[in-house]
């Protein structure tokens, strides 16, 4: 099925949208804010925390990225209006990044002074690797404002060490994933292995420098590796949290709670579905499958 999975994805561009979204809706809340406030609360109901997103990045135009900035205001305002147990977390390239920096600055600004209103927290999502630097600026200029304002590093980087302890020094929140980004072997590590290595390195200065870590991963090795890490130095269930896609290796979410810990799920919804949804597909061809058996009705 690995061949099959693969040229499925090579294919994907030819794939009929409405099939795309059938196999997307379980990863994807819905179009609207309502569908993300229910999915929430669904969540919390199963002991699980949430962090929001909405769907969206690369925009070139002033008048996307205010729209952008008023659709995650309006994300912490849901929340605290709902009750739910969410935070926001935000792409700074759908808020115009890429057209201007002290313009992206400006609609951050406005997000976050919203979560402080709100007591509530926002992570500023990484992406690729030509953001990251002014990605990092802007992260340390919205902490100024606002303490709950957290950071994602990409364990992959060859530069995410230096990173990693500029951030541990100031007991940074930090979601530390591996990388989905496709980049070139100059910037990023490229076996597997060798970024679980890395991501364990990393995690282990994080949390020995007192970081709260969002220990963001769906494989079982980092998985089991924070665990083994945690118990050892002993820390309590308040230092740390796992983080998941929604709808991805739901047992293992299920089973991480039931063991006591804290797990958060990443929660995207919005009218920009498709490429969030072929970049999850890419990334992991297995769910590639499931266009297979939804384009001839195998399994339903």
């Amino acid at each position: 099925m690995n061949l099959l999975n693969s040229l499925i994805v090579g294919a994907m561009p030819f794939v009929p949208k409405p099939i795309i979204a059938k196999v997307a809706s379980r990863y994807i809340a819905g179009a609207t804010l309502a569908d993300a406030v229910a999915t929430v609360r669904q969540l919390n109901g199963q002991h699980a925390m949430a962090t929001v997103d909405v769907l969206g990045e690369d925009i070139f135009t002033r008048d996307q990225a205010m729209q952008s900035r008023d659709a995650s205001i309006a994300v912490l305002d849901a929340i605290a209006a709902e009750s739910i147990d969410s935070n926001l977390s935000i792409k700074l390239t759908s808020l115009g990044l890429k057209m201007e920096k002290e313009f992206c600055m400006d609609n951050t600004a406005r997000i976050v002074e919203t979560a402080k209103r709100h007591n509530n927290f926002v992570r500023i999502d990484m992406e690729d690797h030509t953001c990251t630097d002014d990605t990092l600026d802007v992260y340390r200029a919205m902490r100024s404002r606002h303490e709950k304002v957290g950071i994602v590093i990409q364990a992959y980087l060859h530069r995410s060490e230096k990173d990693i302890r500029a951030l541990a020094a100031d007991r940074a929140n930090v979601r530390l994933c591996k990388g989905i980004y496709v980049e070139p072997a100059a910037v990023a590590i490229k076996d597997r292995a060798g970024i679980q290595q890395n991501y364990l390195k990393l995690l282990r200065i994080l949390l020995e420098g007192g970081s709260y870590v969002g220990i963001a991963t769906h494989d079982d090795v980092l998985i089991n590796g924070a665990i083994a890490m945690v118990n050892e130095m002993k820390l309590g269930r308040e230092k740390y949290e796992f983080q998941m896609l929604l709808g991805v290796r739901d047992e293992t979410r299920k089973r991480l709670v039931n063991e006591g810990h804290r797990l958060r799920v990443y929660v995207p919804f919005g009218m920009d579905w498709y490429g969030y949804s072929i970049r999850r597909l890419k990334e992991n061809p297995q769910m590639a499958g499931h266009i297979f058996k939804a384009m001839f009705g195998i399994g339903q």
